[in-house]
């Protein structure tokens, strides 16, 4: 993949989260452990990236991730909650922060790869990140590694500051009208293609 690519970031958060972030960033685990926040992560996920250290570097808990793309399995693991949920579109101007890292899959895998931006760009496969679907019903292995290469992550030190959050996209009326009763200068945007349908 090359960084001509990446048209933008993305940051699956509550609604509600929404104007501390506008005031604050996206903030690591560990930064915004210190506020009040609601989480959309699981726990069992959160448990391993607690005690992960990358190569070399920080804990993963000092990191700020985002998606590649959003439309992935962790957003379809929250389907039922499309009308809390907004994805933040950040401007893949982060990719030039210094010491920000790439990962080649979700980085709670134990198979996970760290990689500065230039080679961790060039080890991710452009059409399989964005591909609307990841199933494969021949091969088990298969579906789970690709399943795995949708939740690629960019992990920025600290934060990601509010100068580089561009937007919000919600899955429905329900979640626009949500974030625009919330007051907020933020361009908001109904993008259902991005989310799933309840179950």
């Amino acid at each position: 993949m090359n960084r001509a690519d990446v048209a933008e970031l993305h940051y699956i958060t509550p609604i509600a989260n929404v104007p501390s972030i506008v005031q604050h960033g996206i903030l690591s685990h560990n930064r915004a452990r210190h506020l009040s926040h609601h989480s959309v992560a699981m726990q069992e996920v959160q448990d391993i990236r607690e005690n992960k250290r990358i190569p070399g570097a920080r804990p993963l808990h000092d990191y700020a991730n985002l998606y590649f793309d959003a439309h992935n399995p962790m957003l379809s693991k929250r389907r039922e909650h499309n009308d809390e949920l907004c994805v933040l579109h950040v401007s893949p101007d982060v990719l030039d922060l210094p010491s920000v890292i790439v990962t080649d899959r979700n980085a709670a895998r134990g198979a996970v790869r760290f990689y500065d931006v230039e080679a961790g760009l060039a080890a991710l496969d452009r059409d399989r990140l964005y591909a609307v679907f990841w199933l494969h019903p021949e091969s088990v292995i298969e579906q789970d590694r690709h399943a795995t290469l949708k939740c690629a992550e960019v992990l920025v030190p600290d934060r990601v500051t509010p100068d580089f959050i561009c937007g919000a996209y919600v899955a429905n009326e329900v979640g626009l009208a949500t974030l625009q009763a919330l007051g907020l200068s933020l361009p908001a945007t109904i993008k259902s293609a991005m989310f799933f349908w309840p179950r």
